[in-house]
């Protein structure tokens, strides 16, 4: 990293110790100006780094979210609702951010995330910086095939950003780690299928509109020096005629002129009853992703995240996403048993059976924002003894 500004420098020590040895919220300003001028800097280098990482025997990462302090929203919840407002709570979220990347760091993540600290839910911390949405008057409606029942803003104009999203938590991670970064936002399909329209009257119209939100954000990521940024489409394995027919289309939508690396997650859920007692009726076999993975295979999408461990998707099915990385989620998030490393080699030694060892990344089956801390700082710590003992048995 290059050495601090001239003149700001000396600034930026003395509003960190202040008189009192405490930041004041006045300085605040001042101290995220120099460091977001240290993360334009090095953003290149970044870009070097990340590739290198690539180069390494199966590099960590997880899905996305970490569970939230409880110091800034209430445990084990999604939805949770936050434990304070205003300037308080941007300063809290920030603190996580930092946090939720130490921990992964210290498990041995390769490329880290920022946790998703900052947002309540992974679909609706994106649509409250959208114009056009109405969050006052939420209707319920039934989400990804009526698996359950929520209640949702609805699209009542022209849909545009209101400015940046995820400028705030993106500088931050980026300020405050070496490894490689990812960020990770929802897939057009899932975000139509979480919100009610009042407005395009064609669901397909819609989601296009917002990967074209999507795109210019992610654009913004990847100047704010974002390494790989992941779309997550849970609704992808519901609709599968859809997602050959434009679900596809619309992805790629959102991640067009992206230079940086690109994956898309798919998944059966977050670890709640509602996705348990789903996936109790899906039988002996899930082969959804026989139906998608070919188109996927043929986008320009470079990696797909996909759960194994504990799964019942079958494995072979893998070897449809020829010449794409393959994020394995060798980590069950719907058990609070915690793997053991050698579990870990397991999984990534089955998946190596479909796929080549180069392109295995070992990952989290889905996100971990409802899970307990304790439980999932330990599974982050399997994650990363696993894939170390896996580099030593099969390197």
């Amino acid at each position: 990293m290059p050495g601090p500004v001239p003149g700001i420098h000396v600034v930026f020590g003395v509003l960190l110790k202040g008189v009192d040895g405490r930041v004041k919220p006045a300085m605040t300003t001042f101290v995220v100006l120099y460091l977001a001028h240290e993360t334009w800097q090095y953003t290149a280098q970044q870009a070097t780094n990340f590739e290198d990482a690539l180069q390494m025997l199966f590099p960590t990462t997880i899905a996305g979210s970490l569970p939230k302090p409880e110091w800034l929203a209430e445990p084990n919840k999604l939805w949770a609702p936050w434990k304070s407002q205003g300037d308080e709570l941007a300063r809290a979220k920030r603190d996580a951010t930092v946090l939720a990347i130490k921990l992964q760091e210290d498990a041995g993540i390769d490329i880290v995330t920022e946790g998703e600290q900052a947002r309540q839910h992974f679909v609706h911390g994106f649509l409250e910086k959208v114009d056009g949405i109405d969050f006052a008057h939420k209707v319920e409606m039934g989400i990804r095939k009526d698996r359950y029942k929520a209640m949702v803003p609805q699209v009542v104009a022209p849909l545009r950003l209101k400015g940046r999203v995820h400028a705030d938590e993106a500088r931050v991670a980026r300020t405050h780690t070496t490894h490689q970064l990812k960020f990770t936002m929802p897939g057009p399909m899932t975000i139509i299928d979480t919100i009610a329209d009042q407005y395009y009257g064609d669901r397909v119209k819609m989601a296009f509109a917002f990967a074209e939100l999507l795109n210019e954000e992610a654009k913004a990521l990847q100047a704010d020096g974002i390494d790989l940024i992941q779309f997550d489409e849970p609704a992808f394995n519901v609709y599968m005629d859809e997602v050959n027919d434009w679900g596809i289309k619309a992805l790629v939508r959102a991640a067009e002129g992206l230079t940086c690396a690109t994956a898309v997650h798919i998944c059966y859920g977050y670890g709640i009853k509602a996705n348990t007692d789903w996936k109790e009726t899906l039988g002996g076999e899930w082969r959804q992703y026989e139906d998608i993975f070919p188109v996927i295979a043929k986008s320009p999408i470079q990696q797909v995240a996909i759960e194994c461990r504990n799964s019942k998707v079958p494995l072979e099915l893998l070897s449809l996403l020829k010449g794409k990385k393959v994020q394995a989620g060798v980590i069950d998030v719907a058990s609070d048993t915690v793997e053991t490393a050698e579990d870990v080699v397991k999984v990534i030694e089955a998946v190596s059976q479909h796929v080549p060892r180069s392109d295995i990344i070992p990952t989290t089956n889905c996100g971990m924002a409802p899970m307990r801390r304790d439980i999932a700082e330990a599974k982050l710590m399997a994650l990363g003894a696993g894939a170390k003992l896996a580099r030593e048995k099969l390197g």
